[in-house]
């Protein structure tokens, strides 16, 4: 039986002009198209990813090129002081650091910087006349070292929320995880691994990856978009683990964006520009390296070649990191390839959104979306030409 795209009434859209103007041209678009579910392809001839067992086979361990001992860290510390800041630092026999602020100044509320915003025009059709598909490149920091699993915790974790079978007691139960679980616990701060980490916003915790020296891609409907033109803070802590900081953290500065998506539902239009990249203060990505990008096109559905990383809710309460692999995406059949969600079964919690689906080329990682939405049949990931765009664009602004 065939079944066609969700239309969505224009006021679902937020009335905004590209999603008008969308709605109208994919509308004569599908008028023009045999009923059947035929591929929108862009730059089908790419090569496609490495397997799971061609990532084991041919991507072998690359021991650090180079020690690093230590760098020099910034960091915001949102702690409210009567004048100018007085701190003193003395390091613990345990390893940690004690800070002692000597003008603290209780009962105050300290928050983060709000984010300058910038809205980049969405490409609809436009990347069939590219000559080729727009690339982000990846970066291996020389003091890291490579390999192509991280490295799985030893002991065995309790879940914060059992997913599984949280309040079950008859019949089945509506979830995103696909039993069995295959989502794993690691604990690595090699590549890439250490360039994954936790977002945290005033809407909650999601998932993000590094994709420059000071560039986050992670999911638009983790911003709070906020009325006078500016969004909310966003703090980005890559590697973090149990309260840990192996990279220090960074917040937000500007926000690229192609749509504002605001949840908790994130509708069709939404799902397929779900994304953004986030300038942040610190150069932390010099520190961490950062994954390449590449749009998604159909021609890659049904391939086992994609693996996530997030910090789910479910599982670890957001405090650690998860990795699962042998995941196929599959995008949607009337979206272009330039801006698409794309459907799979990975196992999904709340707080891996913004996470990377990332594969394996023979010159390194590159993501192709990130995690989007949920329901109990299938999930959603968004990217596309148009999310490369938005990182080269943000990049370009801000090296």
């Amino acid at each position: 039986m065939f079944t066609g795209p969700p239309f969505t009434t224009i006021n679902q859209m937020n009335a905004s002009s590209d999603g008008i103007r969308y709605f109208l041209f994919l509308t004569q678009k599908l008028i023009k198209m045999k009923i059947t579910k035929q591929k929108n392809l862009a730059f089908s001839n790419q090569r496609k990813p490495m397997t799971s067992e061609e990532i084991l086979k041919k991507v072998k361990p690359v021991k650090p090129r180079k020690k690093l001992t230590t760098v020099e860290l910034d960091m915001n510390l949102l702690v409210p002081t009567q004048g100018n800041p007085e701190f003193s630092v003395v390091k613990k026999k345990d390893g940690s650091s004690k800070l002692s602020v000597k003008n603290f100044k209780p009962g105050e509320y300290v928050f983060g910087p709000d984010m300058k915003v910038k809205k980049i025009k969405m490409l609809g059709n436009k990347s069939k006349q590219f000559k080729e598909p727009l690339v982000s490149k990846h970066f291996l920091p020389e003091h890291l070292e490579l390999t192509n699993r991280p490295k799985p915790i030893k002991m065995i974790q309790q879940p914060f929320i059992d997913s599984l079978n949280q309040g079950r007691k008859k019949g089945n139960q509506a979830t995103t995880i696909f039993p069995p679980d295959n989502r794993r616990i690691f604990q690595d701060t090699g590549y890439p691994w250490g360039c994954c980490g936790r977002v945290d916003s005033p809407l909650g915790q999601g998932s993000g990856v590094m994709v420059g020296p000071r560039h986050l891609l992670t999911v638009s409907h983790v911003v709070q978009w906020n009325d006078d033109g500016t969004a909310g803070w966003i703090k980005f802590t890559p590697g973090f683990f149990n309260g840990a900081e192996p990279f220090g953290h960074a917040f937000g500065s500007v926000t690229y964006f192609k749509d504002k998506v605001d949840g908790p539902t994130i509708g069709w239009w939404e799902s397929m520009y779900d994304y953004v990249c986030v300038v942040l203060n610190s150069p932390i990505g010099n520190l961490t390296g950062w994954m390449g990008a590449k749009g998604y096109t159909d021609s890659w559905d049904g391939g086992n070649y994609w693996a996530h990383v997030g910090y789910p809710g479910d599982l670890t309460g957001g405090n650690r990191p998860t990795f699962q692999n042998n995941i196929s995406l599959d995008g949607k059949w009337y979206e272009f390839d330039s801006h698409e969600a794309m459907d799979h079964t990975a196992d999904v919690w709340p707080g891996q959104s913004g996470g990377p689906f990332f594969g394996w080329w023979a010159n390194g990682p590159y993501a192709v979306a990130v995690q989007s939405s949920q329901d109990s049949s299938e999930n959603d990931a968004s990217g596309g030409q148009d999310m490369v765009d938005l990182i080269l664009q943000a990049r370009s602004d801000h090296p």
